[in-house]
């Protein structure tokens, strides 16, 4: 398997889906539906909607669970249950799309603070039930790091691989948008190999900007050849805007 680029943008969630015929003019191999507003999987008719729109394209597809309200290491048991059946969910309905499904980690509420034990167990077990459903359904569920957002886990390498450890149907998707702003991009190139799953987008290393590729200060010289060298599989594009996945894809089709 070579590298494809694909092209995702959660900045599009409320939008007519139409703006999808725009990934593949700018020359993208796909699209990473982000299964959130519009797109949420749950909502009747949604998800047939993507499958139909996808078949007058020659685009493939990855998909981004739903974030919006939810959180895997929500001290709340309710909500803790309803974040994992709802990533649970997208896991079976996205099997027959893709074998690729990147999960945002939690994060700490006020009252989980007083507990980070409780939290890291609360993230793990969230993890043990999307990775029993990513197994049962054949797909690779990739837990994502994130950026410089103290109450945000997964901000560094060590901390998702340890939450992921041992745990089947799970792995990594790296971003190394967010990973710049932690300062943190080589250590995250170090574990590149392990990782199933790849973001990219730019900034300036002092927030989630998403920027076009080229237009903050993350060395893609080195990660490029790093992915080139270290990784098979999908590279998802993440920006705001058509205009903005050109400009991208004018930086990256040169990538040897």
């Amino acid at each position: 398997m070579s590298i494809r680029f694909f092209f995702g943008s959660s900045a599009k969630v409320w939008d007519d889906i139409s703006w999808i015929y725009g990934i593949e003019e700018s020359g993208f191999d796909g699209w990473e539906v982000c299964a959130d507003g519009n797109y949420h999987f749950s909502k009747k008719g949604q998800y047939e909607m993507v499958v139909e729109t996808l078949q007058s394209t020659n685009l493939d597809i990855t998909v981004h669970a739903p974030y919006g309200d939810l959180n895997p290491a929500a001290i709340n048991d309710p909500i803790w249950r309803e974040t994992v059946r709802q990533l649970t969910e997208c896991i079976r309905l996205s099997s027959e799309i893709t074998n690729r499904v990147t999960i945002h980690p939690g994060y700490l509420s006020c009252t989980g603070k007083l507990v980070p034990d409780k939290i890291w167990q609360l993230q793990k077990d969230a993890m043990k039930e999307v990775g029993k459903a990513a197994t049962e359904y054949g797909v690779v569920a990739c837990l994502e790091n994130m950026p410089d957002i103290p109450d945000f886990l997964c901000r560094y390498p060590e901390e998702i691989l340890g939450i992921i450890e041992g745990i089947e149907g799970v792995s990594m998707t790296i971003d190394f948008g967010h990973a710049n702003t932690m300062g943190k991009v080589k250590d995250f190139l170090k574990v590149l190999p392990l990782a199933s799953h790849i973001h990219i987008h730019d900034n300036h290393g002092k927030s989630d900007e998403h920027l076009p590729i080229g237009e903050g200060n993350i060395d893609w010289n080195r990660v490029s050849n790093a992915i080139m060298k270290n990784y098979q599989g999908v590279v998802v594009v993440e920006g705001r805007s058509i205009p903005e996945a050109k400009r991208s894809f004018s930086e990256i089709r040169g990538w040897k």
